[in-house]
This record gives C-alpha cells, sequence and structure tokens, in this order.
C-alpha cells in the first residue's frame, strides 16, 4: 500500500467518482478503502479525518487530508499521470461538465435528505421540485448541446456524469430522468457498461 486510505461510503456518488477514477488508472490496489457511516444528522460523528465530516476524504501519509471530490480526482489524476483532466481548451469543458454534475448530485442527494431523515408530516414539498427542477434543466441541456463532447476521449466530466446518472437511478428512478432524453440516455448505457462502473455500482 501506499499510505494512501480513502474514507468511503458505498451510497455516495461522490465516492464512486473516486473509486471510478482509481480504477481508471489502475490505482485501485493502492489505495486502501475505509467504510464509513456518515449523516448530516451526526453530532458527534467518530469520522474525523475531514472536519467537515464529509466523503471521500483521502488520507495521505506525507500531507494533510484531502477531501471534496474534485480536489481528490485531481491529485489521483496527476499522481497517475492520467490525463482525465486534459490541456486547455478543452480543461474548461470537461470542468463544467464535472461542475454540472456534481451541481445535479447537490441537488439529488438534498432530496434523498429530505425524504429519508426529515419527519414525514415535515417534507418540503416546494423544495423537493425545485431541486429536482435544477436537475431537469441540466439533464435537458446535456442532451441538447453536450452530445459531441461525450463522444470525445474520456476524461473526469464524463465519469461524474457517468457517477451522476447512476445516482439518479439508484435515489430517484420514479423521477424517470431518461424520457425525452435519448442521447443522453443512450450515452449512459454505454458508458455504464464500463468495468469501473460495474464494479462501483452503488448499494445502501
Amino acid at each position: 500500500m501506499s499510505g494512501l486510505r480513502l474514507h468511503s461510503s458505498d451510497a455516495s456518488p461522490f465516492v464512486r467518482k473516486v473509486r471510478v477514477l482509481l480504477i481508471e488508472t489502475g490505482q485501485a490496489d493502492e489505495v486502501e478503502i475505509v467504510p464509513e457511516q456518515v449523516t448530516p444528522l451526526d453530532l458527534e460523528p467518530g469520522f474525523t479525518a475531514n472536519p467537515l465530516t464529509r466523503l471521500p476524504c483521502l488520507e495521505r501519509g506525507d500531507g494533510p487530508a484531502l477531501y471534496d471530490s474534485r480536489v481528490i480526482t485531481r491529485f489521483l489524476d496527476d499522481r497517475a499521470g492520467g490525463g482525465f483532466y486534459p490541456d486547455p481548451p478543452r480543461l474548461w469543458e470537461c470542468l463544467t461538465l464535472e461542475a454540472t454534475a456534481d451541481g445535479m448530485l447537490d441537488s439529488a442527494v438534498l432530496m434523498r435528505y429530505e425524504t429519508a431523515m426529515r419527519p414525514e408530516a415535515l417534507r418540503f414539498e416546494r423544495f423537493l421540485e425545485a431541486q429536482w427542477g435544477k436537475i431537469a434543466r441540466a439533464l435537458d441541456v446535456l442532451d441538447s448541446r453536450w452530445g459531441a463532447y461525450l463522444a470525445g476521449p474520456l476524461c473526469m466530466g464524463q465519469i461524474a456524469l457517468g457517477c451522476a446518472l447512476g445516482y439518479l437511478d439508484f435515489r430517484h428512478p420514479g423521477r424517470e430522468w431518461r424520457t425525452g432524453r435519448t442521447g443522453l440516455a443512450d450515452w449512459y448505457a454505454r458508458f455504464a457498461e464500463r468495468e469501473s462502473m460495474q464494479q462501483t455500482v452503488p448499494r445502501g
């Protein structure tokens, strides 16, 4: 082992991004996976490597822990020389795609918390629909404008998007995100067959 320890959850789409990149860059066997149980309601969490108590978190033997999936994936891509963050000008599209996917995930995770952790009588339906509206608008743009980029070389933006779409299937299947978005649905069907995606299917 290299002294790298990834604090992880099988249900987290942000952790999945990191794990997919580890597999794609041949680093999976070099990082110890440390399972964690973390929720927003923890008053005294047992997980302290990240003071924000959020996953993923990558502990290193030679420096402070890294957190936020985009920081960790940049570090791991650089470590492996993977090229999943391409040189400019393609880099800007890659980063925008990753930010879009992560923004969708932020909304999708908030929806999950609203339904799984808030008492039913206190759930805020307008909030849920507003979060889904953000996701739906992003899906429409990705379907209508990003087809050529998604057909290009594999990058971290594509990995992030694949993990985001997988999370929608995992936690929000009733929203049927594929409806009216055949181009994006076809891309994801192919992308989800990658070995790295098959090995990291969410559970929990």
